[in-house]
């Protein structure tokens, strides 16, 4: 244990405290040192018990403000979190559906150009058949012309 000489209320203390929480201790005492000076210069002498209750009842305060308000940003920071988790949900459904219909769309153009190209070999096929028949009619024609 280690002891640390404070100053509180004008007057002197020597104060035990683990070793190693010496400066943590000065620190905190001039803080509550602080607090109980300034309601004294707002209240006046009312007496040092009255002011020290009154000095601890205010640092209660804002301790149980401060642990409502971290309670609040807990719940809130929860709120946020459900909803970001909620998004991601729904952002991962979208993609898988997106993913199915580029799938169907790629399918699908496949499938086209299958078809065009399926087409495109008709065309040559029935132009081809279409030139042989002509360069037939051609011929006979041709040879009809010469026997006349």
């Amino acid at each position: 244990m280690a002891n640390v000489n404070i100053k509180f209320n004008n007057k002197d203390y020597l104060l035990s405290c683990d070793d190693g929480q010496e400066e943590s201790l000065k620190k905190l005492t001039k803080f509550l040192d602080k607090k109980y000076s300034e309601l004294k210069d707002r209240l006046g002498n009312i007496g040092e018990n009255k002011l020290l209750l009154i000095t601890t009842i205010k640092l209660i305060d804002e301790y149980f403000d401060l642990k409502q308000k971290i309670t609040n940003q807990k719940q809130r920071l929860n709120e946020i979190s459900n909803k970001f988790r909620e998004i991601r949900s729904l952002a991962i459904e979208y993609k898988k559906d997106k993913d199915k219909e580029i799938k169907y769309l790629n399918d699908q153009l496949d499938e086209f150009k299958k078809t065009i190209e399926d087409n495109n070999n008709h065309y040559e096929e029935m132009l081809d058949k279409t030139t042989q028949s002509l360069e037939k009619i051609i011929s006979n024609t041709e040879s009809l012309s010469k026997i006349q």
